[in-house]
């Protein structure tokens, strides 16, 4: 599956609303409304203002994922965040997604991502690892993991 990466300059929600089941909403973020309330999202999940979110579109211009970039320590350090993919997408795009965060990360100057994901969402998990995460820690059924784009982009 071929994945195009949008910048969502404009703050719009509703691509991912559209994409979104109410079952989904506990899965991208298991804090927020069910169903899906784009003046909470805008507000509070997404309200920082280093926040750069993307959606991701099929070949065909449809949208099926979305993700966001937060600043972490410094503005050479993003955090992945509110990874969703919908499930026509599934199965085999996991490479193709960790491109593209990587893409979007590089393209706001960032050196490192980290990401937390749950240790018990082995599909998740392991396309990290596959995609030359590094795991930092566990806590609570959450791994923190690390990439070094510095070093991946001179390899």
């Amino acid at each position: 599956m071929a994945l195009t990466l949008r910048r969502n300059r404009d703050g719009d929600l509703a691509p991912l609303a559209a994409m979104l089941r109410d079952a989904d909403i506990p899965l991208l973020n298991p804090n927020a409304k069910v169903p899906f309330d784009e003046v909470e999202w805008r507000n509070k999940w997404l309200g920082d203002r280093e926040d750069v979110s993307f959606y991701l579109s099929d070949v065909a211009g449809q949208d099926v994922g979305f993700f966001a970039l937060r600043e972490g320590i410094g503005p050479e350090v993003r955090h992945l965040t509110y990874v969703y993919l919908a499930e026509e997408a599934r199965g085999g795009a996991a490479a193709e997604l960790t491109e593209r965060v990587e893409q979007a990360a590089l393209e706001l100057g960032a050196l490192v991502l980290t990401l937390k994901v749950e240790t018990d969402n082995a599909p998740a998990f392991n396309a990290y690892l596959s995609a030359g995460y590094e795991e930092l820690s566990r806590r609570q059924g959450m791994a923190l993991m690390r990439l070094d784009l510095e070093t991946r982009q001179g390899a």
